[in-house]
């Protein structure tokens, strides 16, 4: 099984194409730039790989939280590339794959992972790995970090750029935490290794129904709700 694999949730670009021998990655600092960067990575990397779209098996995508429109830019383009060739589509939390990320640097098996969601709040979830999977324990939220909920027990591992941009967020949590490593992010080779399963199960969604995961119910503020840290 060989699939193409997108990730915008972040300041990061990152595309990937594999299977269950590995990934081929490429990742870009895109900043605001995801729009511009994704597509021709996407390109270089099929080209490069002598790949084309109709050989592959599905396409996945990090479906979110995370960056509004970033996540926009990789579902429209997994929606794009999906419609032309006949593929299915499989979106996958960004939450999960930090704790995938979190398995692989620092075999972590019970990770708390979170992500800055701006207007002072964070994207949280907790996982813990079974087997070959990863057990959702905490579903994806956003709240201020002082008001995180702990997960039971200890022995989390810590994991995202939430931890870095709100050291209340440790005060809450550190407790019951073993570890921590704000560097880990979601990335297109993850999110590929985490869609495979997936897609050998038959899973995926035609192109019309993918969408990404936004957890806030509003996506957009004003300059003074923003001001005042507003929660959406």
């Amino acid at each position: 099984m060989r699939i193409l694999a997108l990730d915008a949730s972040t300041e990061w670009c990152s595309v990937a194409l594999g299977g269950e021998s590995g990934f081929e990655e490429r990742i870009e600092a895109a900043g605001q730039r995801h729009s511009a960067l994704m597509l021709p990575m996407v390109e270089s990397l099929l080209s490069s790989t002598k790949t084309s779209l109709g050989s592959l098996d599905g396409i996945a995508f990090g479906a979110g939280p995370g960056s509004f429109t970033g996540l926009r830019v990789a579902c429209g383009i997994a929606q794009g590339l999906a419609l032309g060739a006949g593929l299915r589509i499989v979106g996958i939390g960004t939450l999960a794959a930090m704790a995938e990320a979190a398995r692989r640097r620092h075999a972590a098996t019970r990770v708390l992972a979170a992500l800055d969601a701006r207007m002072r709040e964070v994207y949280v979830a907790a996982y813990e790995r079974e087997g070959e999977r990863w057990r959702e324990r905490m579903p994806p939220m956003v709240v201020k970090p002082g008001l995180v909920p702990v997960p039971p027990g200890a022995g989390w591992f810590a994991a995202g750029s939430g931890f870095s941009a709100y050291p209340a967020l440790w005060s809450r949590v550190g407790s019951a935490a073993a570890a921590l490593d704000a560097d880990i992010a979601p990335s297109a080779a993850v999110v590929g290794a985490l869609a495979l399963p997936r897609f050998a199960a038959g899973e995926g969604v035609p192109p019309r129904d993918a969408a990404p995961l936004y957890v806030r119910h509003r996506v957009a503020v004003t300059a003074a709700e923003r001001a005042v840290g507003a929660v959406l």
